[in-house]
């Protein structure tokens, strides 16, 4: 599945990433990481990387203990995350490769109107050949450092960009049965087909709080494979971990539940509170069930004060639901430029705005 996935999301903790002692970004293993990237892209994936390790950088950088007060953990996150970065940029200049920093809140993979804005920007830099490198934002973002660490977000960052495949590296190679600490003969899993109590207890004591754990990565399965994207647990202590893995290394995989586009417009027709309604005309309602974009050219009327990432209502000019759909324009702009041209946008805006109202990848048609 990773070799045909088109677009991927690599987690990786800081465990694999900083040198426990000296609290130095590992380069050598880096560097090979970097390696594995370049030669997806050469064969035209596209790679997000979610990356934890600015606190434990930070942390030996200003001097800090081990055990850290809430506001240290902050202050370390500071320190640390222009070197983490830097970093990264070491890395992956052998390969000519540009990298992004891309700090995300919890807030921002939920709340509808910013993680519109988040996922435009990760699009955007993929399209122009960026890496983008997230990080939760530690500064600000305290419950994520009491109570996890970026598994959850990195399913967060795969369900945003409609990833094929999310790889959780970690220092196990999957899922066992039970703890093969505690117990060395403990049965491997190797696939996942649901995500059932059972494979929950797998993971160990739901009520534990820890900082990452097989129990984040169960959860962050649930999230991911859910939106459509498909999620392998392996180990990544060693040098070329992607590489071994589209290799069959071994590993534990969970199937995906549905297409991440269908997750997307299931979201769509049924998750989100409608906020307005667009009536549009007969032209316009047919583009729609060709699989068309919506143009402002076809609108009729406006309904609602929704803003600018709103789920709106698309209805025909007798009232009857057409389709449901995210807007790129808020009520009061759309009111202005119904029924217009493209080029009469600028001068009825006051900017260059597109003619796309709600795009076909936004859409989903329920009548």
């Amino acid at each position: 599945m990773l070799s045909v996935a088109k677009r991927v999301v690599v987690k990786i903790g800081s465990a694999l990433l900083v040198d426990p002692e000296s609290g130095a970004p590992a380069m050598a293993w880096l560097a090979s990481l970097a390696d594995d990237i370049a030669a997806m892209r050469e064969a035209g994936q596209q790679v997000l990387i979610v990356s934890s390790g600015a606190i434990a950088i930070g942390r030996h950088r200003l001097g800090l203990p081990k055990a850290l007060r809430l506001e240290q953990k902050q202050a370390a996150a500071a320190a640390g995350q222009s070197r983490l970065m830097a970093a990264y940029e070491r890395a992956f200049e052998p390969h000519s490769v540009p990298v992004a920093q891309a700090l995300l809140t919890a807030d921002d993979t939920e709340q509808r109107r910013r993680w519109l804005n988040a996922r435009a920007t990760l699009e955007a830099l993929l399209e122009l050949g960026a890496v983008p490198v997230i990080n939760e934002n530690d500064t600000v973002a305290t419950a994520e450092i009491r109570y996890g660490d970026n598994d959850r977000l990195a399913a967060r960052a795969a369900q945003m960009v409609s990833a094929d495949v999310l790889v959780l590296l970690s220092d196990i190679d999957g899922l066992y049965e039970s703890d093969p600490r505690l117990a060395p003969n403990a049965a491997f899993v190797a696939q996942v087909t649901a995500i059932t109590p059972a494979i929950e207890a797998m993971a160990g004591d739901p009520g534990a709080l820890g900082s990452g754990g097989m129990r984040t990565k169960i959860e962050a399965a649930k999230i991911a494979t859910g939106a459509g994207c498909a999620v392998v647990i392996t180990r990544g202590t060693t040098l070329h971990p992607l590489r071994g893995l589209m290799n069959g290394g071994r590993a534990t995989w969970f199937l995906p539940q549905a297409t991440a586009r269908a997750a997307y417009k299931s979201w769509i027709a049924g998750t989100l509170s409608p906020c307005g309604a667009i009536a549009i005309d007969a032209g316009a309602a047919n583009a729609l069930r060709g699989g068309k974009s919506l143009l402002v050219s076809g609108l009729i009327s406006i309904a609602g004060d929704f803003e600018k990432g709103d789920a709106v209502r698309i209805v025909d000019q007798a009232g009857a639901e057409i389709g449901r759909g995210i807007s790129r324009y808020d009520a009061a702009d759309a009111n202005r430029i119904r029924g217009l041209r493209s080029a009469d946008l600028p001068t009825a805006l006051g900017y260059a705005g597109g003619p796309v109202i709600i795009h076909a990848d936004d859409l989903v048609l329920t009548g």
